[in-house]
């Protein structure tokens, strides 16, 4: 662990794939900055022009049922409303709203392993890709091998009984 303020296996569970993006939701985080909810969602409206789209955008119904039944709770704890999700470049922006040492000691941790996901799903990737090719070439081989099991097949077996010559008498 080091001197992580939060150790990664804490972060990564609160990772989630929403709209093709991997986000964490505001109540995460929040808890991760040692703030409320409320206080964060704060900070971030009074910034709003740092929070584009495509640094953060706020769950639809459907998206909070299939996240809910995803992490298997039964219930959100009460929220009134739809939480927010924010992107990688959402979270980085937080530390600069979120003026604290504890902000930019989380962003810290949240950034590595937002890192260490890209790298495993970059390895995954290329481990999809040799297994792929592997497989090819052992397609390849399995004929080979069927073919010489086939010239062994007839190497052993008993080679057939040639008629004998009959002598005959008339």
């Amino acid at each position: 662990m080091g001197n992580e303020l939060i150790p990664e296996q804490v972060i990564e569970p609160k990772i989630f794939m929403i709209r093709g993006h991997k986000v964490m939701l505001d109540r995460d985080l929040a808890e991760l900055y040692g703030v409320r909810t409320m206080v964060l969602n704060q900070a971030v409206k009074r910034n709003i022009s740092r929070f584009p789209q495509d640094f953060m955008f706020q769950l639809s119904n459907e998206e909070l049922e299939n996240l809910i039944s995803q992490i298997v709770i039964s219930s959100w704890g009460g929220t009134r409303k739809l939480p927010y999700a924010f992107t990688e470049q959402g979270v980085a922006m937080l530390s600069s709203v979120l003026n604290s040492e504890r902000a930019v000691q989380v962003n810290i941790a949240i950034m590595r392993a937002f890192v260490k996901l890209r790298q495993i799903l970059s390895m995954n990737k290329e481990l999809a890709h040799k297994l792929a090719e592997l497989e090819r070439k052992i397609e390849k081989h399995d004929v080979d091998i069927q073919a010489i099991f086939e010239a062994i097949r007839r190497l052993m077996a008993p080679p057939l009984a040639k008629p004998k010559p009959q002598i005959g008498f008339k």
